[in-house]
This record gives structure tokens, sequence and C-alpha cells, in this order.
């Protein structure tokens, strides 16, 4: 009888693209959930509500995806040149480099002579992919992808926003700000425990975070209406 390989699931791969979606989509519903919410307060009108909601939308899209893609190009740019100067380094002194990642074994706990033949047979396949995980901590699941990161911040932006504005189309013009509050403290808790789950964290510290937080948001947000005598 064969035996069966023991397989694991890690959730590292999804650190990237997990980071952008869940901040994305609790900016979106707070974001939008505060400009429609003092939209609603002020005139009253689904018509007004869903052309501030939308662009709301269209704007906060945008925007965290130009942000995102920037901000995660950098960290690009960063694991680019590193890598440069480890090709580089390996193309004038590939002895010194064998003997760096050998060090580098034995600080982690080989002994000397299993560390310089670790070193050596994965020096052999693939010596820059030996030296950018093990000395620069970069691999292929934790790499950077700006793309991939902008395309998931205006994508889970746009999901969040679509909550605040449906939820207020859908109710009668006068209960619009308490339905709004409830629905998108509803998604945040949602979005919690979304994260956590895909991330493999437990459930309800991530849950309560969230959620705790919008909270926090809204009733600033609203206490500066108050203090001003302003629509917020």
């Amino acid at each position: 009888m064969a035996r069966r390989l023991h397989r694991e699931h890690h959730h590292i791969g999804n650190t990237g693209w997990l980071r952008a979606a869940v901040l994305g989509a609790n900016d979106g519903v707070l974001s939008t959930a505060s400009l429609v919410l003092g939209v609603a307060t002020a005139t009253h009108a689904h018509g007004s509500i869903l052309i501030a909601g939308v662009s709301g939308l269209v704007a906060g899209a945008l925007s965290m995806a130009a942000g995102e893609y920037v901000s995660v190009s950098s960290q690009a740019d960063v694991e680019k040149a590193d890598l440069a100067v480890e090709r580089r380094e390996l193309a004038t002194d590939k002895e010194a480099e064998l003997k760096e990642l050998t060090g580098i074994y034995i600080s982690r706990g080989l002994t000397r002579e299993l560390a310089a033949q670790v070193a050596q047979q994965l020096s052999a396949k693939d010596a820059l992919a030996a030296h950018a995980r093990d000395e620069l901590g970069i691999t292929e699941e934790t790499t950077a992808r700006p793309l991939q990161a902008a395309i998931a911040s205006a994508a889970s932006f746009s999901a969040g926003a679509i909550v605040p504005i449906a939820a207020a189309m859908l109710s009668p013009i006068d209960a619009v700000v308490a339905i709004v509050y409830i629905i998108s403290l509803v998604a945040l808790a949602g979005l919690g425990a979304l994260g956590a789950w895909a991330g493999g964290a437990p459930l309800w510290p991530a849950t309560v975070r969230v959620t705790f937080w919008g909270i926090v948001a809204m009733a600033v947000s609203a206490g500066i209406g108050m203090l001003f005598h302003v629509q917020v």
C-alpha cells in the first residue's frame, strides 16, 4: 500500500492580496457610508444620495488602486535592486557567496559540514533563488505584485462601497441613516471574519477589531457634525 504524502496548506501566500482586499473593502464601506449618511441627512433625496455614493465609489476605487500600485511598486523596486546586487555578486565572487550562504545555515542550527553541503547543493540548483529566499527573505509567495494589489484594492473598495449605497437606495428615506449604520457595521463584521478565515486566523478577534474601529470612525464623524452643527 503506497504511503500518502503529507500535504499542508499554509496561508502565507494570501497575505499580499488579502491585505489589499480587506483594506480596500473596509475603506469602501466606511468612507462611502459616511458620505451617504451626510447626504441623506442633508437632502433627504434618493437621487442625491445615489449620485454622491457612486461618485465616492469611483473616486475611492481609483485612489485606492493608484495608491496601492505605487506603494507595492516601491517594494518591488527594492526587491529587484537587491536581487540585482546578489546576481552581480554571484557572477563575480561565487566562493564568497557560498560561504555567506553556509554561514546563514550555520546560524540557523546546522553543523558546519551539513550547512556547507546544503549551501553547495542549493547553489548548484539555483544560487540566486537560494540567496533570495534565505538571505533576503524574498520568495514566490511573498514577492511584491503591484498590479495584483491595485486590482484587489479597487475591486474590494467598490464591493465595500456598494453596501451602504444599496442599503440607502433600498431603504425608506426616513430610515436611511439608521439602516445604513446597521448594514455598514454588519458588513464590517463580515469583512473581519472573512479576512480572518482566509488568513487562517481566529475569527472573533478580527471581527471585533474591525467592527470596533468602524463604530469609532462613524461615531467620530457624527460627533464632528454635532459639534459644529453641520451635516457630516
